[in-house]
């Protein structure tokens, strides 16, 4: 009698067991149909973002981080430049410096259109991360404004900050400072003329052309065409 006391006392324990364990299940399904639900819902919000979205997110993150520790070194008194050339070791430096020939070449001039889109671009790269609260609360406060148009006028609406006309005001010194250093990259012509015998020779017949070409081009035609006097 006893041993079939136990009997049906250890059936109810597993069929309890097997009840427990089912609803355990039960609940680890519900929560998998949920953290599927949730990872659908935020593929779909992934694909409908650019292509390009977690680069420039890391950029992001990347230039406020940059702009953060600048911050910090300049309440210090320290060269934020120097403290990152610091950190960073001779072969790092050198392949950086090539990614960067490689990725920006300086051909030198070629139209006033080229200059003008280089330089924009170079400015638009030197710009700080931008302030999104700011860009709210202006466009707010500017209305229609904001967007401009043929019969906008700012003028009174939006006042400069001190730092930003700085700014401006330290760009244009160095742009000043970088012009007296540059001198223009004359790319080499491979269908030209070889007229001399070193690259001296070839400044200096180069100066020559300058000041004299236009009064000897005959000359030397009839030197090429073998007619000349």
């Amino acid at each position: 009698m006893d041993t079939e006391k136990v009997h049906e006392k250890t059936v109810a324990e597993k069929f309890a067991e097997r009840k427990e364990r089912l609803r355990e299940l039960h609940k680890q399904r519900q929560e998998a149909r949920t953290q599927n639900h949730q990872e659908v819902i935020a593929e779909d919000a992934r694909k409908k973002l650019p292509n390009n979205w977690e680069a420039r997110k890391r950029q992001a993150e990347w230039l406020m981080a940059d702009e953060k520790a600048r911050e910090e070194a300049k309440q210090q008194g320290k060269d934020y430049d120097r403290l990152k050339l610091l950190a960073v070791s001779a072969v790092d430096a050198e392949r950086i410096e090539k990614k960067k020939r490689k990725k920006n070449p300086d051909l030198g001039f070629s139209t006033f259109e080229a200059q003008t889109a280089r330089q924009y671009n170079r400015l638009v790269k030197n710009l700080p991360p931008r302030d999104m609260a700011k860009y709210e609360q202006q466009k707010e406060e500017l209305g229609e404004a904001f967007y401009g148009g043929p019969n906008t006028i700012l003028q009174g609406l939006v006042k400069d900050k001190k730092s930003s006309i700085d700014n401006m005001a330290k760009d244009l010194e160095n742009q000043i400072e970088r012009r007296k250093k540059y001198s223009r990259r004359r790319t080499y012509n491979d269908d030209a003329d070889v007229d001399f015998i070193n690259e001296r020779n070839s400044k200096f017949n180069k100066k020559l052309h300058r000041f004299y070409g236009e009064h000897t081009a005959e000359i030397k035609q009839n030197l090429e065409r073998g007619t000349a006097i």
